[in-house]
């Protein structure tokens, strides 16, 4: 008699849990919301290279080297902190040639400097082409105040989305209550880099090369808002 009390105290608790959920259960719009910020970017992300290729795997390494060690002295010349410049990648690879039979090596160095004001721009590439580097890896443009515009983007968003809500609910016929739910599916995203050659940009030392343009902040969310 125990065991089956038990079991039917159990079943009972549980039909009336289920019921309890199913009376907790709050009308409720998920909507989605995206916020964005159009700035004039005022940094800039400039990948510059030094390749070279020879039949010795010696010879392209110093060469590399001899440019690499130019570059370096020409960015502590300009007065750029040291922390504003840094070696991204090395390599030395050896390539064969199968017409020619013969094998040659390709010695690569990229460094990454991160140029805090724009106006200096056209000065940097000219000496860092003069001092060796001869490709140019991407330039990507980026704004000092970033944090503060991905706040500006998530009140945005956050406001695109009741909109929406609101939109919805009284089509509905009902309103919108509190936020249940937010979440934020905002990813970080950095403009495609410029890709360009060095040589055009040493030809006419007085010609512009940088069009700035705008970056764009954005933020996006998701919020479940309860409807009345």
């Amino acid at each position: 008699m125990k065991r089956i009390a038990l079991l039917l105290f159990a079943t009972v608790s549980m039909v009336a849990g289920a019921q309890t959920l199913q009376e907790k259960q709050v009308p409720q719009i998920n909507v989605s919301g995206e916020g964005k910020v159009y700035v004039t970017p005022d940094e800039a992300v400039i990948t510059i290279g030094v390749e070279n290729t020879g039949a010795d795997a010696n010879d392209v390494k110093k060469k590399n080297d001899v440019a690499i060690d130019a570059i370096i002295k020409y960015l502590k010349g300009a007065k750029l902190p040291e922390k504003d410049y840094q070696t991204k990648r090395v390599s030395l690879n050896r390539n064969y040639d199968y017409d020619k039979k013969k094998y040659s090596f390709v010695a690569s160095q990229q460094i990454v400097i991160h140029l805090k004001d724009l106006s200096k721009y056209d000065a940097l590439m000219m000496g860092v082409v003069d001092a060796g580097a001869n490709n140019i890896n991407g330039v990507e443009f980026r704004t000092s105040k970033q944090a503060q515009y991905e706040s500006e983007a998530r009140i945005l968003a956050v406001a695109n989305a009741k909109k929406k809500a609101s939109d919805y609910a009284g089509a509905l016929g009902q309103a919108v209550g509190k936020a249940i739910l937010v979440t934020d599916n905002t990813q970080i995203y950095y403009p495609p880099m410029v890709h360009a050659q060095f040589k055009s940009m040493a030809e006419d030392s007085a010609r512009e090369t940088l069009a700035i343009g705008e970056i764009v902040v954005t933020a996006n969310v998701n919020i479940s808002y309860e409807l009345k």
